[in-house]
């Protein structure tokens, strides 16, 4: 599932485990954008780094959806 535009604050849900997740962080690196992930409620695990895939919806995390609605982004 994909958003129009991924941010710095959004929740995103684990499809895997059913996790939540906060983006922390975006940069670009060589051609790509990059999302850094901090599992939410726990600050002392490490982050997790996920390439951000593009296509015509718009931005998608691979193995997480969004967990909130895209209005209230």
């Amino acid at each position: 599932m994909s958003v129009r535009k991924i941010q710095v604050g959004q929740l995103w849900k684990r499809d895997e485990t059913g996790d939540i997740y906060l983006v922390t962080r975006l940069y670009s690196e060589a051609l790509s954008t990059m999302a850094v992930l901090r599992k939410s409620g726990a600050e002392g695990e490490a982050q997790i780094r996920v390439r951000v895939e593009r296509g015509g919806a718009g931005q998608a995390i691979p193995g997480f959806s969004p967990a909130q609605e895209e209005e209230s982004y």
